[in-house]
């Protein structure tokens, strides 16, 4: 297995969850202005799309986009029990939050990493962005993490892109409950691993 991934962004999502699940994998980092990876190849040949993460099974099939990679990959170690069984009401409940990451957090933060992004929008952005951290603030004061009381890959998910609130000059500080989220999965050893892994910590 291979991940291919850049320091910092939405591929450490993956990059967690293959390591929780304890699984062996090689890691090829990508300069994404570039397009190249750090041997030299060409990124566009492996993801047309340019974008990390792009996940390789064994047998030579790869895999885009966070919500479907990190799902494959708590399926090859069901007992680790990163993801509820499919077919299960949970396992919904699961894409229910991985859809909510990828469309309502994810996809926000990304005009606001742009040069060009007007302020006027930035500013609009970031108030959107603060209503939905109010809303999981919310449920994780009766909540250890997004599925109730046990990590799944969607906190993975949720961990690394509410991170981007430090970068993007957002303060967090006002949801206690959401920040003593992030400092509790930050603690987590294999996110430290993951972390180490990429130069973040």
């Amino acid at each position: 297995m291979k991940l291919y991934f850049a320091p910092g962004a939405c591929s450490l999502s993956p990059h967690i969850v293959l390591r929780e699940a304890g699984l062996n994998f090689e890691l090829e980092q990508v300069d994404l202005r570039t397009k190249k990876t750090k041997s030299g190849a060409d990124f566009l040949k492996v993801n047309p799309k340019g974008q990390v993460p792009v996940f390789v099974t064994d047998d030579g099939k790869t895999l885009t986009e966070g919500p479907a990679v990190v799902q494959y990959i708590a399926d090859q170690k069901p007992e680790a029990k990163l993801a509820p069984p499919c077919g299960s009401f949970d396992r919904s409940r699961l894409q229910e939050w991985l859809n909510f990451i990828t469309s309502e957090l994810h996809k926000s933060f990304s005009p606001l990493f742009a040069p060009n992004t007007p302020e006027e929008y930035k500013t609009i952005i970031k108030e959107n962005l603060a209503k939905r951290f109010a809303m999981l603030d919310a449920h994780l004061a009766e909540n250890q993490y997004l599925m109730g009381n046990r990590f799944s890959v969607a906190d993975a998910y949720a961990f690394v892109i509410v991170g981007w609130a430090k970068p993007t000059k957002i303060d967090i500080a006002k949801w206690k409950n959401l920040t003593a989220y992030l400092d509790r999965i930050a603690a987590r050893p294999k996110v430290q691993e993951a972390m180490k892994a990429e130069g973040l910590a």
